[in-house]
């Protein structure tokens, strides 16, 4: 399931899959050198890594938290690069009964050299089961993550 609203902000050709929420800002975080999933208590299951432009990669993820209770989407970006890269993402989360919980929007903003950068939604409490479909531009989009 696509988000509508990604067309828009981004600029890419994706389409809805059912009626949208409504889109939230979404809050990047760096990580420096440390690799986000390995150093979280949470449980990612993310989608393969795609090339989004050369030495740089994004993924799209779903987390459930430690104690199984809350829920998040993710795009993770790894810029190789000597120097600064600009990107923008996007992601939603659905149950995988197809309830859609919502749709976050993180605006442009540089990954610093050789580092991660991950662009979060809102955290929610959720039991059942997500995943997540993700865009970045540059980069298009980032597929969807396994279900969490």
């Amino acid at each position: 399931m696509l988000i509508a609203v990604m067309t828009a902000t981004l600029g890419l050709s994706l389409t809805s899959a059912g009626p949208a929420a409504a889109t939230e800002n979404g809050s990047w975080r760096a990580y420096g050198n440390t690799n986000p999933i390995t150093s979280s208590p949470s449980t990612w299951r993310c989608a393969g890594s795609k090339t989004i432009a050369t030495s740089v990669v994004a993924q799209v993820c779903a987390i459930r938290s430690s104690g199984g209770g809350a829920v998040q989407a993710a795009v993770i970006v790894r810029n190789n690069r000597s120097g600064l890269y600009s990107v923008a993402a996007a992601m939603d989360l659905y149950t995988t009964s197809g309830v859609n919980l919502g749709d976050w929007v993180c605006s442009s903003s540089g990954v610093g050299a050789n580092s991660w950068s991950v662009c979060f939604g809102r955290t929610l409490t959720q039991s059942k089961a997500v995943n997540s479909v993700g865009a970045s531009s540059p980069g298009g989009d980032l597929g969807q993550s396994p279900s969490v």
